[in-house]
């Protein structure tokens, strides 16, 4: 497989690991957002959140509170952003979770620009339509 984050769990490629235990490897985002932009990836491959069982993202979940508690500490955030995106937003086709820490002023533009939105209404009907 050539997966680069299946090569950074073999150790293949090098990697600023932060956490790491028999379900996933946590380390640092080499094209952070900020400092202490994280990446948390399971170690076996799953592609996105359809694939993925439930109990490994439930312990993705419990690690992502452990690693928000040590940026607290260590880095003194003030805020947290989880991002999981999927198919054509993700860009390595292997279900991680980035932590982008959040700081007073970080400049960071929002994640969902709102330009283009219809109204909440009319996408509420077509979701909950029959």
């Amino acid at each position: 497989m050539d997966c680069i984050f299946c090569k950074i769990v073999s150790g293949e490629i090098p990697s600023y690991t932060i956490y790491e235990d028999d379900i996933v490897k946590v380390f640092l985002d080499i094209n952070p957002n900020v400092n202490g932009h994280m990446l948390i990836i399971s170690k076996n491959h799953y592609t996105n959140l359809l694939d993925i069982p439930i109990d490994v993202l439930n312990h993705i979940n419990l690690i992502s509170k452990k690693m928000y508690k040590l940026l607290s500490s260590k880095l003194n955030v003030e805020g947290l952003t989880l991002v999981q995106n999927n198919e054509c937003s993700q860009e390595v086709l292997h279900y991680h979770l980035h932590l982008i820490p959040r700081y007073k002023n970080d400049n960071i533009k929002e994640i969902f620009p709102k330009d283009n939105l219809k109204p909440v209404e009319r996408i509420y009907n077509k979701l909950v339509q029959k």
